[in-house]
């Protein structure tokens, strides 16, 4: 199986990457990261690429052949960005620009991360522009969709973010105020996200597809 990884050098990402090279040789997996920054990691089933070419027709960096599965984990934060217009190109255009290039080079499955409450009508400019992705990439016309929506993720970042930091000590406690349809909105450990993605790795039922905080743990345990 081929896979596109958007976003090994994050959180979620690196641990994701992690996990399939873990099984690459067994399975038979390559993996492509792209991306802007190099991953510093070595191994015969993993190759690295920038961003030069996307949305070219021809575009398919595997020499290994069609690409399977798209895997997304990029993001990044309002602050981080700098401004709205920053974000959005982030968490909106780029993923689009990958997503569209990933479609057209042949992919049948996209996973992504996205956002618990996102919604293309919310309030929320964050959760807006999450939202406005999930819909144009369900346009897209993947066989298959799986949109990752967790809550605060739980994991040590390379980059400091005082506010998930704190965020981040207070879950134990704010996640006990979140009981029966709230649970949805609980923190969740980047770990277990890692986890439920590469267990929907390969998945064959099509469609479209939204895993929130149980679901994911329950694909994480499997």
């Amino acid at each position: 199986m081929r896979i596109l990884l958007a976003g090994a050098t994050g959180l979620v990402g690196g641990l994701l990457l992690d996990r399939l090279l873990d099984r690459a040789q067994r399975d038979d997996l390559h993996v492509l990261a792209l991306g802007r920054r190099a991953v510093h990691v070595d191994h015969p089933r993993l190759r690295q690429s920038g961003l030069d070419g996307l949305g070219h027709a021809e575009w398919n960096p595997m020499p290994e052949g069609r690409p399977d599965v798209f895997l997304c984990c990029l993001g990044t934060t309002l602050r981080r960005a700098g401004s709205r217009a920053a974000f959005a190109a982030v968490d909106h255009d780029l993923v689009m620009a990958l997503a569209g290039s990933a479609r057209t080079a042949g992919v049948r499955q996209a996973i992504v991360v996205s956002s618990v409450g996102a919604s293309a009508r919310s309030t929320s400019f964050y959760l807006r522009v999450k939202g406005d992705t999930e819909r144009d990439l369900a346009a897209l016309g993947f066989a298959r969709l799986d949109l990752i929506q967790p809550g605060l993720l739980l994991g040590p970042r390379d980059e400091r973010r005082t506010g998930e930091s704190l965020a981040q000590r207070v879950a134990p406690l704010t996640d006990l105020l979140m009981p029966g349809p709230l649970r949805r909105y609980r923190s969740i450990p980047a770990a277990t996200v890692a986890a439920a993605m590469d267990a929907l790795v390969g998945a064959a039922e099509p469609g479209r597809f939204v895993h929130r905080h149980d679901a994911l743990r329950a694909l994480a345990d499997r």
